[in-house]
């Protein structure tokens, strides 16, 4: 799909506030609110747009620690290690990689203690390596439209 400087405006306010009014989006990039009406319907068809979200803070909800685990299933478990991980509610990430690990996974939990039941699960189909992440200097963002 082809993107202009219009909708790489649109998808710019959005990411700074999801829940613009159709007006004051229209205002911001200098169109009418049917003009941006139909521009996000096409992107939103077109797959650009996937949803509107709120961001949660983990947090805020009692999440103290988050963590990024690599794990490399033993041989012959790389289907269930992976059913494993999509099974466990506080990994709010999982991706299939290249190289030694099959997977990395980011973790939010309330302990460590809840670390090391989620981990001691995990690590009976599997080896993992785990990290706990201090700060978060670049937070997820999308690269450069266009």
């Amino acid at each position: 799909m082809k993107i202009d400087d219009i909708d790489r405006q649109l998808l710019e306010e959005l990411l700074g506030d999801a829940r613009l009014p159709l007006k004051e989006l229209a205002s911001r990039v200098g169109l009418s609110s049917p003009s941006v009406s139909d521009r996000l319907r096409r992107l939103e068809e077109g797959g650009v747009i996937r949803g509107f979200t709120i961001d949660v803070d983990p947090k805020a909800v009692g999440y103290l620690f988050q963590t990024m685990v690599r794990v490399r299933p033993l041989p012959g478990t790389l289907h269930v290690v992976q059913k494993m991980l999509q099974d466990i509610p506080q990994i709010t990430e999982c991706d299939k990689v290249t190289g030694e690990d099959c997977f990395i996974a980011r973790l939010h939990v309330r302990s460590m203690e809840e670390l090391d039941e989620i981990l001691d699960k995990v690590s009976e189909k599997s080896e993992t390596s785990t990290a706990v992440v201090k700060a978060q200097p670049v937070t997820r963002r999308l690269p450069p439209i266009g």
